[in-house]
């Protein structure tokens, strides 16, 4: 089977973590933006065929349509059996009727836009619909989201498959790092969906039971100053607004005892996989598509949205119980490898595949 795998920024990883594990069984063609891949480009397999281009501005429409031109050109010279697309892009959604005669999975990571994301409502929803309904079958990392796909978008059930997020980081990284067993960590894109407020609010709850505890904050996102207008007591927080790298990141994993994501809104969640790469208990709230990442009790636990208290109860316990938080995050590593493991996702995206290459086929058959 010959597979074409395209993502744009933000996928990058999780992309390579797939075409690696897929080019086992398949010949893949993955195409990716240079200028995004360059940390990952040693973790890329030698036997995929990497095809990098260039990934120009939303708002700098000729160099998208050469863009666009140039990822057609080398999809139609490699000629694939199937084309995997990871979510959606403004400007290449308009492409994808030129992709007619291939049979087309797209796997929607967030099936809507969240609150508070100016990132991804740069393409707009209705765009991202378009796109998301022209695809023969759909991968979702959620039987909720999956639920919301059909319903919202009118497709039909049998056609949207549920595949676990699969798992990245690389747990080699930093293995000097010790643990601090104070240190709450929340990671990764800051918009006002991720609920950031509520953990701040939480400390004050936290540090009265527990004065030893801290908080590390990374990842960029929206202005920070409201933030930091919100904290009762701003020396307990450590503050990366930046683009965080690989072996920071695991710094970060390693040295936290809990990961923290306090979300007002989510489909499903990259940070859960990486903090059970590390073996850290996640406190997740229970919206979107997180209640089926997190074991409530086993792998970390799940509290209400928007509830300061809730989630300072919760992290209080586990930063008060050293063995129940590594017994946690033993759990968590052990599902990452048992159901998340990239072997096991790449089995089920193949399955789909076939799916979709067997619908095309028995349409053109017909005509």
């Amino acid at each position: 089977m010959r597979v074409a795998s395209l993502s744009f920024y933000g996928l990058v990883e999780y992309t390579i973590s797939l075409v690696n594990a897929l080019a086992r069984e398949a010949e893949i063609l993955s195409l990716l933006p240079h200028q995004h891949t360059k940390p990952y480009l040693s973790k890329i397999d030698k036997v995929v065929l990497f095809q990098p281009f260039n990934q120009p501005r939303l708002r700098q429409p000729l160099q998208q349509i050469r863009t666009i031109n140039t990822i057609l050109r080398h999809l139609r010279r490699f000629d694939p059996d199937v084309i995997h697309i990871q979510g959606s892009h403004l400007w290449f959604t308009f492409a994808l009727p030129l992709l007619g005669r291939y049979p087309l999975v797209i796997t929607i990571h967030d099936p809507r836009h969240h609150v508070g994301d100016r990132q991804s409502k740069k393409t707009p929803q209705m765009v991202a619909d378009y796109g998301f309904r022209r695809a023969d079958q759909i991968i979702v990392h959620g039987k909720k989201l999956k639920q919301e796909v059909v319903d919202r978008l009118q497709i039909p059930s049998e056609i949207v498959h549920v595949i676990p997020h699969i798992a990245i980081g690389d747990d080699r990284l930093q293995s000097q790092v010790k643990e601090d067993d104070y240190l709450i960590l929340f990671f990764g894109r800051i918009w006002r969906y991720k609920g950031l407020e509520y953990l701040i609010r939480a400390e004050p709850l936290i540090t009265a039971q527990v004065p030893e505890a801290r908080f590390v904050i990374a990842g960029k996102g929206e202005d920070f100053d409201r933030y930091r207008r919100l904290m009762v007591h701003p020396e307990r927080f450590v503050v990366y607004d930046e683009y965080v790298s690989q072996d920071k990141r695991a710094e970060l994993f390693r040295r936290a005892s809990i990961v923290a994501l306090p979300y007002i809104d989510a489909s499903q969640s990259g940070v859960i996989p990486l903090a059970y790469t590390f073996a850290k208990p996640v406190v997740a709230t229970a919206v979107g598509g997180l209640p089926e990442m997190v074991d409530h009790g086993r792998t970390g636990y799940l509290v209400p949205p928007r509830d300061e208290r809730a989630l300072a109860n919760a992290i209080v316990r586990l930063l008060q119980d050293k063995r129940l938080r590594h017994q946690l995050g033993a759990n968590g590593r052990r599902k990452r490898d048992s159901e998340w493991s990239p072997h096991m996702v790449a089995q089920q995206t193949l399955v789909v595949y076939r799916r979709a290459i067997n619908d095309v086929e028995y349409r053109l058959a017909r005509r």
